[in-house]
């Protein structure tokens, strides 16, 4: 079902047309570094997953995971169609246009909350998108502090958020996915995320030995998370997008990740006196 709300999800369209292609759809949970996992695994990587075979999805063994493409109504046609083979498969049949549980006769309805009605640019091509599925998706706008006590009691369908992650992952991975943070009120397991594979794998990425280990232990982690289709992943950017006067001086080579401003940079009196002569 999960993978049904994505395979709706056409984020090509909504790129060109919204974000004039600045974006680039989010592939893992750790996109843009070499802690993402990519291709079938092998090496350490398929040692530490067989470990936890059993309690995963066997295409985490078979297919890379790749997001569903759109970006024209051909391609939106194959993934509504797949999307609803999908449904039917967990108990959902259309009643007239509308796709209703099979066993509590429910039309399948999801709220999604935000704090900023500036969501309504990808929220509401998004409810168009699942209403040809039968779906009925209704965008709520709260208040900060409303906003806020749902989170914290997980009390929604559906909330869009980030997960900031840094090169050295470790603990906080069990307050983002873990068992018991999915149940502890307040925690940043806002997808309920209760699986005993991710938690196993959580752990092999908190007591990695080196760093070979660790992004071995991270590209498992990363591969099970995605083959559960827990998120509808969203969008990113590699590049950093900045405005300055020319009066700095800088490294050649930057901090990876970041343009390293202030750290890094420094005033530069020949280029300041050239821009103060320019005006």
């Amino acid at each position: 079902m999960r993978r049904a709300l994505n395979l709706a999800y056409d984020f090509e369209s909504m790129n060109k047309t919204t974000f004039y292609g600045l974006y680039q759809r989010i592939d893992s949970y750790f996109a843009g570094t070499e802690l993402a996992s990519s291709g079938l695994p092998t090496g350490k990587e398929l040692e530490i997953l067989n470990e936890v075979k059993d309690l995963v999805p066997p295409q985490v063994f078979t297919e890379p995971y790749a997001n569903p493409i759109g970006g024209d109504l051909t391609k939106m046609r194959e993934n509504y169609r797949e999307a609803v083979r999908l449904l039917k498969e967990a108990g959902w049949s259309f009643k007239g246009k509308t796709l209703t549980n099979e066993k509590t006769g429910e039309p399948f309805v999801i709220e999604l909350i935000d704090d900023s009605d500036l969501s309504s640019r990808f929220v509401l091509p998004y409810a168009e998108s699942l209403k040809k599925i039968g779906i009925t998706l209704n965008f709520r706008v709260l208040d900060s502090s409303s906003m806020v006590e749902r989170e914290r009691k997980f009390d929604y369908d559906m909330v869009t958020t980030v997960w900031g992650q840094s090169l050295s992952p470790g603990n906080e991975q069990r307050e983002f996915w873990g068992s018991a943070a999915a149940k502890r009120e307040g925690s940043r397991n806002l997808a309920g995320i209760s699986d005993a594979a991710v938690d196993q794998l959580i752990e092999k990425v908190v007591f990695a030995s080196d760093r070979e280990t660790l992004i071995a232990a991270v590209h498992a982690l990363d591969r099970v998370m995605l083959a559960n289709n827990y998120m509808v992943p969203q969008w990113y950017s590699q590049k950093d997008f900045y405005v300055y006067w020319n009066r700095f001086g800088r490294p050649d080579r930057l901090p990876l990740y970041n343009f390293g401003f202030p750290s890094v940079w420094w005033f530069d009196p020949a280029k300041a006196d050239l821009v103060a002569k320019s005006k």
